[in-house]
């Protein structure tokens, strides 16, 4: 069974609803108006066998009219749209005297009780009849037969049955129609973010949905939507510009290893320079290594959020086992390390993803520091954070680079000085790995004074 379209199907629930709103309204009506027809009917009987209660006189257990001609007169020349008969039988149910529009004589029923509105059937007409007794003494003498006829009625409530039951699915399919097109119209955005979808791919991600005039929840859609496009495209070209200089990186050394390789092999060498340039080679090997390690954690960040491994670490520690490491660095080129630690701190988190980034930080800092330089770490608590803060003395960051540090692949004026190595992928693991640990992060630097890194930890008990 194929499924009806969106527009469709609200227009069918509308319709749906509607029909039976309209169907409660239509029964009210017809009821009303029944009760109404019925009503007047059981008033105009009661009020005429009250008028003839009037109109007879009853001695020695025998009644009859007062006025019998004038009585018989009336009933002539009166012409009524629903014309009311008379009879009256006295006690043994014999006829004796009706109207003379009362071409039959109308059925007693013993077993109604007297004042009763009932209906029956005489000789294929309904009838609403009701049966008075006549007494003297309390001793019944006749009856009072007072009918109406209910074709007239019938006639009037069938019609408008007819009306009603030819208006209503007539409505109904002309409200659908109109709901349909209104429909259409409310749900354009919609065409037009299946039609925007249909055209954006991987290489076509400009593409935007229009946004519709009335602020509402198609409104709301769309611009979500073009919120998530942005991101993916923003995405899309930061993966773009990383694939092409992860390629770039990984070819620099590669060639140097290639353009070594050939050289030696072009004529004899002696065993010195053949050693030199294996070591040389193997430097750059391990230059890749290093590369590879680092491409593959940037990659595995994504999926990293569901290896956590939370634990407490203790800051003051991690702090100078990274330090220890670095030691030979330090003494050789007689940098000077200041550590101030307020306190024994600890924080729950994940030790190795903490000891990356407490690692590329003092690495970073100890590669741009000048010879007999100072490094200050400092360990303090503030408003229930712990704050790491390690300031340099070196060449510092420049403004415009300042907001670009955390890009893959960056290096702020690389050029400038080539005996400084490295690949510019350090601070953007630290970004990463602090957005997933959620430590905050803060640089400041300027150039030739020096840079300082501000590491915000939430604070937990020893």
């Amino acid at each position: 069974m194929q499924q009806l379209s969106f527009k469709n199907r609200i227009a069918s629930l509308y319709i749906f609803t509607t029909a039976l709103l309209i169907s409660v309204v239509f029964c009210v009506i017809y009821f009303s108006v029944s009760y109404n027809v019925y009503s007047h009917i059981n008033d105009d009987i009661i009020s005429e066998s009250q008028k003839h209660l009037t109109e007879i006189s009853i001695s020695n257990y025998n009644f009859r009219l007062i006025h019998a001609e004038e009585w018989m007169e009336r009933e002539h020349n009166t012409v009524d749209v629903n014309p009311v008969f008379v009879q009256f039988v006295d006690e043994n149910k014999r006829v004796v005297e009706k109207s003379p529009n009362l071409k039959m004589n109308l059925q007693f029923q013993s077993k109604i009780p007297s004042g009763h509105l009932f209906d029956y059937q005489l000789e294929g007409k309904s009838l609403r009849q009701i049966q008075l007794p006549i007494y003297q003494d309390k001793t019944i003498v006749g009856y009072l037969m007072v009918a109406m006829s209910l074709e007239n009625s019938f006639m009037v409530l069938n019609d408008l049955l007819e009306v009603l039951l030819i208006a209503y699915p007539t409505i109904l399919l002309i409200l659908f129609g109109i709901a349909r097109l209104i429909t259409g119209r409310s749900i354009q955005p919609i065409s037009e973010i299946i039609t925007t979808s249909n055209i954006i791919t991987k290489d076509n991600l400009k593409s935007r949905i229009p946004l519709p005039k009335t602020k509402d929840e198609l409104y709301v859609l769309s611009k979500t939507i073009n919120n998530l496009l942005d991101r993916l495209e923003t995405a899309i070209e930061r993966e773009k510009q990383f694939t092409s200089d992860a390629s770039h990186e990984l070819r620099t050394p590669l060639t140097v290893i290639k353009g070594t390789l050939e050289v030696l092999i072009r004529k004899p060498r002696g065993t010195q320079e053949y050693e030199d340039k294996i070591n040389f080679c193997v430097s750059e090997v391990d230059r890749l290594n290093h590369l590879v390690d680092q491409l593959l954690l940037l990659a595995r960040y994504e999926n990293e959020k569901q290896t956590i491994k939370k634990e407490s670490v203790f800051l003051n520690g991690l702090i100078l086992d990274t330090l220890a490491r670095q030691s030979t660095f330090i003494e050789a080129n007689g940098i000077i390390i200041s550590t101030e630690f307020e306190d024994e701190f600890y924080c729950i988190s994940d030790h190795h993803f903490v000891s990356i980034i407490l690692t590329n930080l003092i690495s970073n800092a100890l590669k741009y520091s000048n010879s007999n330089g100072t490094i200050n770490v400092h360990l303090y608590s503030k408003e229930q954070q712990i704050i790491c803060s390690i300031v340099d003395n070196g060449i510092g960051i420049s403004k415009v680079d300042l907001e670009k540090v955390f890009q893959p692949f960056f290096r702020s004026k690389a050029l400038n000085h080539p005996d400084i190595k490295g690949i510019g992928v350090g601070l953007s693991i630290v970004q990463r790995l602090c957005l997933l640990l959620n430590i905050g992060i803060n640089i400041s630097s300027s150039e030739q004074l020096g840079t300082k890194v501000e590491l915000f930890f939430p604070q937990s008990p020893k």
